[in-house]
């Protein structure tokens, strides 16, 4: 056997090996974090969701929640299902592609698309409208919904979200690699899930960072969902074509006329907070726009009051948002948790003159 050959067979037998890890890691994962809605197929995309109805008389419309990059339904319904459960009529859904969803057809690589299935979904379980919470990349897919499907959309609470163009359209490396045809697939079966399990825990305290992450959040929350070859790949398209989709759709935010609340903090360490955040109270007619000083970007875990309060607000209650706002500041005040190895996003700078 010459030097190529043996090489060759050496770099072959790596590659299965780590193909071996990474299905033997899936299966792990799989059965740790088993499905906990049920399944409806819609737009030829088999949906995992968990559809909670009111208990007697709800006070409360129907509310939809749509969660953010790297997460599943876990996500968005563990900090708020206790406060509106037997209140309202409640979905939460894995988006396609992430959670037990599966992919579906290839509209489905857009916020739009998304939006559209997710329209389906909402006529099979006869959800005329609803309230609709949506969690950063989620804001995407939301706005998406209010400006093709209006008539779906009673109003938005859309936290930290993602939905403008920002400087230079970069992401994360291993999002555009995973999202290429081929060398994806090959990334995505062998070298991201132990290369993202070692970081996964590093990567959750960033995103909560000045705040602390919750001991219980990863577990809980099935993160590790995320792992999984097909919803890697499936979460790195839909961040490599995000800048694409702001491109398109932020122009059209001013049809919106749902009414909308955002919230967002100051200390957000994953999207430039006054480009989105800022954006949509200034594109969307109305829209009030709710800042909590040293928050970063998980204000539905750490102000879930506020996320509930918001939900009151667009029903009819008469909700002061902003006072709230300084309540849950002053408990977060003194958060500066990971802040030396949690960078928060620095725009660009133009080039001087000359």
């Amino acid at each position: 056997m010459n030097l190529l050959t043996a090489a060759a067979a050496f770099f072959l037998a790596l590659i299965l090996m780590f193909v071996g890890v990474t299905r033997v890691g899936a299966w792990l994962i799989e059965r740790r974090n088993p499905p906990i809605g049920t399944f409806t197929t819609v737009n030829e995309t088999r949906m995992h969701h968990l559809h909670l109805r009111a208990q007697g008389e709800a006070d409360l419309p129907p509310v939809l929640f749509i969660h953010g990059a790297s997460g599943n339904l876990r996500d968005q319904m563990l900090p708020v299902r206790a406060a509106l459960e037997g209140r309202a009529e409640l979905l939460f859904l894995d988006r396609p592609g992430h959670g037990w969803s599966a992919r579906g057809p290839g509209n489905n690589e857009t916020p739009f698309g998304q939006a559209a299935t997710i329209a389906a979904l909402m006529d099979e379980l006869d959800i005329e409208d609803a309230i609709v919470v949506a969690h950063s990349f989620g804001a995407a897919v939301a706005t998406s919904l209010a400006l093709d499907h209006p008539q779906k959309v009673r109003g938005l609470v859309l936290l930290a979200p993602a939905s403008h163009p920002w400087p230079g359209g970069d992401t994360s490396w291993y999002y555009d690699l995973a999202a290429r045809p081929f060398v994806g697939r090959l990334f995505v079966e062998t070298l991201a899930l132990p290369g993202a399990w070692a970081r996964m825990r590093a990567a959750s305290q960033c995103v909560f960072s000045p705040n602390a992450l919750s001991e219980t959040y990863l577990d809980e929350a099935g993160i590790a969902l995320l792992l999984r070859p097909a919803t890697f790949r499936a979460n790195a398209i839909d961040v490599a074509g995000l800048y694409e989709h702001a491109l398109a759709a932020s122009p059209r935010y001013g049809e919106i006329d749902a009414p909308t609340v955002v919230i967002s903090g100051d200390r957000d360490t994953v999207v430039f907070e006054e480009i989105h955040s800022g954006g949509l109270i200034r594109d969307i007619a109305g829209a009030e726009g709710v800042w909590v000083r040293n928050l970063g970007h998980k204000p539905d875990w750490l102000a879930p009051e506020l996320t509930v309060a918001a939900v009151e607000k667009l029903a009819g209650r008469d909700i002061d948002l902003q006072a709230l706002s300084l309540i849950v500041q002053d408990r977060i005040a003194g958060d500066a948790f990971n802040v030396e190895t949690c960078a928060e996003p620095v725009e660009p700078q133009a080039a001087p003159a000359t």
